[in-house]
């Protein structure tokens, strides 16, 4: 019995492990964001609106001002910027991909691990000032 749960701990240790130290694919996470409408969805969100000009700038301040999150790829200058947000517990990574287009700010938020996000990656693209103004 001992050595079955030392397992089953060692398999629940394991996956942990792979959420927080499993490499980021840049070229699968940092795509255009291909939605032109609000959208929600189990894994994740999308929202739209007008573009001001300092819009872009002004979601990337709030992106990189929030607890856990880094820069994967992109920048404002190039119009597009992807960050990795990752859960407080268990380190889950969200992605989440903002970028200018069309007279658009676009944001796309959605789980790499797992099938329902719990609406965390809605939460947090309503918080964005650009779309929490509209």
């Amino acid at each position: 019995m001992r050595m079955i749960l030392g397992g089953i701990v060692l398999l629940v240790l394991a996956g942990i492990a792979w959420v927080r130290l499993a490499p980021h694919d840049t070229a699968r996470w940092h795509q255009p964001v291909r939605f032109n409408q609000n959208t929600d969805f189990s894994g994740g969100a999308v929202r739209v609106a007008e573009a001001g000009p300092d819009a872009l700038a002004r979601a990337d301040r709030y992106m990189r001002e929030l607890d856990r999150t880094v820069v994967l790829a992109g920048s404002v200058q190039e119009g597009r910027v992807t960050y990795v947000t990752r859960s407080k517990v268990f380190g889950f990574p969200d992605y989440t991909t903002i970028e200018v287009r069309d007279e658009q700010i676009r944001a796309w938020a959605r789980l790499r691990f797992g099938a329902s996000d719990l609406g965390v990656n809605r939460d947090r693209l309503e918080k964005i000032p650009v779309f929490s103004e509209t």
